[in-house]
C-alpha cells in the first residue's frame, strides 16, 4: 500500500530568479520501504526530502500521505501530521546540550502531549535501549561522540512512533564504522518494525544497501517510481 506518492510535483524558486528545482515528479513510498534519493549536488534531493516531509509547502502539483492530499491541508493539520506522524535525523543532530540524553529524546513526545511525563520517561529509555544507548541517558548529551549523538537523534525521531523518518544526509558527518551502525539501525527499524525510512545521501554505498534508490538529475526524477 502507498504511504507517500506524488503527482506532478514541481518546486521554483524565485529569488535572486525563477529557477525550477523539481520538475514533475511521479514517485511511490510504500509502508515499510526503506528507500535512499540520489543525485549530484544541486540535483534537487534536499529540496524533495523537505517538501515531502512537509517542512516545505510552496510546491506545485500533489503530495498525497496515506492518501490525504497535503495541499488541502491547512497549518495546524500540517503541524499536526508532523509531530504525529514524521520523524526526521539531520546530518546535525541539533541536541540540546544543557539537557540531558533522556530529555533530548522526549522532548518531541512532550510537544505532542499525549503521555505523562512517567510514561513518556518508559517510552524514551525503550528507544534509547534499542540503540544500545541506555547506559548514557542521565549524560549530557555534548557528553558523548559524534555516533553516539547521532543515535540519540534517530531515538528522538522515533519516540513519537512515526509513520515515516525522512533523513537528510544523516551518516554526512560520521566515520565509515559509525556511517555502518547507523545504516544497520535503519535497516534493523525497517525488518523488525516495518518502519518507513527515506533517506537523502550522496554515499552510494549506502544507497546500494537500502531497497529502492530515487535518483534526481537537475530536478528531475531519473529512476525511480
Amino acid at each position: 500500500m502507498s504511504l507517500l506518492r506524488t503527482q506532478q510535483l514541481s518546486k521554483f524558486f524565485t529569488d535572486p530568479v525563477r529557477f525550477q528545482a523539481l520538475k514533475d515528479i511521479n514517485l511511490e513510498i510504500s509502508h515499510g520501504e526503506f528507500a535512499a534519493i540520489i543525485g549530484a549536488s544541486g540535483s534537487g534531493k534536499s529540496t524533495l526530502l523537505y517538501v515531502l516531509s512537509t517542512l516545505d509547502t510552496n510546491y506545485e502539483g500533489a503530495i498525497f500521505f496515506e492518501d490525504e492530499n497535503l495541499s488541502l491541508m491547512s497549518k495546524n493539520k500540517l503541524a499536526e501530521l508532523r509531530n504525529e506522524k514524521i520523524g526526521f535525523v539531520f546530518q546535525f543532530h541539533y541536541l540540546l546540550s544543557e539537557f540531558t540524553v533522556l530529555e533530548n529524546v522526549m522532548l518531541p513526545a512532550l510537544k505532542l502531549g499525549k503521555y505523562d511525563e512517567e510514561t513518556l520517561q518508559e517510552k524514551a529509555i525503550t528507544k534509547l535501549k534499542m540503540l544500545g544507548l541506555e547506559d548514557q541517558a542521565l549524560k549530557k548529551a555534548n557528553k558523548l561522540s559524534g555516533g553516539q549523538q547521532q543515535r540519540v537523534a534517530i531515538a528522538r525521531a522515533l519516540i513519537n512512533d512515526p509513520v515515516i523518518i525522512f533523513g537528510d544526509e544523516p551518516t554526512g558527518n560520521l566515520d565509515s564504522k559509525n556511517t555502518e551502525t547507523v545504516f544497520n539501525i535503519f535497516k534493523q527499524l525497517k525488518e523488525e518494525f516495518n518502519q518507513t525510512i527515506l533517506v537523502v545521501t550522496h554515499d552510494m554505498d549506502f544507497a546500494n544497501k537500502t531497497g529502492k534508490i530515487i535518483k534526481l538529475h537537475d530536478g528531475e526524477l531519473v529512476n525511480g517510481k
